[in-house]
């Protein structure tokens, strides 16, 4: 349940047009609805301006259609980590889910409408680029401009300087790197804009699974440059979202 709603229920009860049990059976689900297996969080979207996002990896398909169908009617509802298996029954319970393969997200409702200043995604390699789109699709849900530029690593350094108009033009960059991790370095000491840098499990053996990105990046001499945990698109998109909009 978001502001808006709890307004209109409020103003219909001093209207007559609700009567107070009604309204009540509304709003005894504040601030959290019991499932059971899960307990539903309804009074995020009041607290941080966004509703609760369902993790669908560790979930059972029957869990987590379980949430959809209850939230049907209850604005946006969104899972991260969902395969094309997960969705496809999503899809039976929500008509009007979608799904981003690329980064692996599942949504039913509408979409928070674009606002606001430009967020730009980037990564290093091809191979990052799944983790790069859930940080983009997360940041378009809550609503904002997103605008994307793959594949600029540090291999081939030349890339990331042809793209300097575009790095410089952002109010918030998130950089997403494996391998060495090098690129939010080299981006931090291009721009005076907040850079969020997202390690990723891409590359060989002593990589460690994102270990290696992560210490560089967090190592970083660049000032103005946070990281996110390894492969955490989707908190890189929140966190981006919250410093473009001010919150």
């Amino acid at each position: 349940m978001d502001a808006e709603k709890i307004k209109r229920l409020l103003h219909d009860v001093k209207k007559g047009k609700t009567d107070v049990e009604r309204a009540f059976e509304e709003l005894k689900v504040l601030p959290y609805e019991d499932m059971g297996f899960a307990k539903i969080d309804t009074h995020r979207s009041l607290r941080k301006g966004f509703p609760e996002v369902v993790f669908c990896e560790g979930k059972s398909l029957q869990q987590i259609t379980d949430i959809f169908r209850k939230r049907k009617n209850r604005g946006l509802v969104m899972g991260t980590r969902a395969c094309r298996k997960t969705y496809n029954a999503v899809k039976k319970v929500r008509k009007d889910a979608v799904y981003s393969e690329k980064a692996r997200i599942v949504f039913a409702g509408r979409k928070r409408p674009l606002s606001g200043k430009k967020i730009l995604i980037t990564s290093a390699g091809t191979a990052d680029i799944p983790v790069a789109e859930e940080a983009a699709v997360t940041a378009e849900m809550i609503g904002n401009p997103v605008e994307r530029v793959y594949d600029i690593g540090v291999a081939g350094i030349h890339r990331v300087f042809k793209n300097h108009e575009k790095l410089v033009s952002a109010n918030v960059l998130v950089v997403v790197a494996g391998m060495d991790g090098a690129l939010a370095s080299i981006v931090g000491g291009l721009v005076s804009r907040p850079v969020i840098a997202v390690p990723t499990s891409v590359g060989y053996g002593s990589s460690f699974k994102g270990l290696a990105p992560l210490l560089t990046m967090l190592n970083s001499c660049a000032p103005g440059v946070a990281v996110m945990n390894i492969d955490n698109g989707f908190g890189a998109g929140y966190m981006a979202s919250l410093i473009n909009r001010g919150k």
